[in-house]
């Protein structure tokens, strides 16, 4: 999978152009995380890796409707909501500060997603980020818990 020159990439012009695409935005978001994701399926579904790259990547997530960032924080709501997502959140947690969300600012979503998807799974989604940020070397985060003097 990481030939991205193989002819049998895609099927026609127009999905080498959403594979290409797809391949660029996820070097630039994901970084080597969504090589890896993708190149872990060549043995088993490589099928599946390329539908990630042209479709996830080359067709929605290139629209530009919404900021990277932007997506990034959805994205981190949906993994959330729907549990049992963790390896994906962790390359998402990444891919959020890879984009320019702060540590805090995961963690803001995560805290506000446990009064829509519940404590669980907020908690685990919180732990996928937390050991994000241990690996890499951003803990321990200023404590957040605190309203603001300015509040109200």
């Amino acid at each position: 999978m990481s030939d991205t020159n193989d002819e049998n990439t895609t099927a026609g012009p127009s999905g080498r152009a959403s594979f290409d695409r797809g391949m660029e935005m996820l070097r630039q978001v994901v970084g080597e995380g969504g090589q890896k994701a993708v190149d872990s399926l060549a043995d088993v579904s490589p099928e599946l890796g390329r539908q990630v790259v042209s479709w996830g990547f080359g067709e929605i997530y290139a629209r530009p409707q919404l900021a990277p960032r932007d997506r990034q924080l959805v994205t981190l709501g949906m993994l959330t909501a729907l549990g049992g997502c963790e390896p994906q959140l962790e390359v998402h947690v990444n891919a959020a500060l890879n984009v320019g969300l702060s540590p805090e600012q995961v963690v803001e979503a995560l805290l506000h997603s446990a009064a829509y998807c519940g404590f669980p799974k907020a908690l685990n989604a919180t732990y996928v980020a937390k050991k994000v940020f241990a690996e890499r070397g951003l803990l321990p985060l200023p404590d957040g818990s605190a309203p603001r003097a300015d509040a109200g």
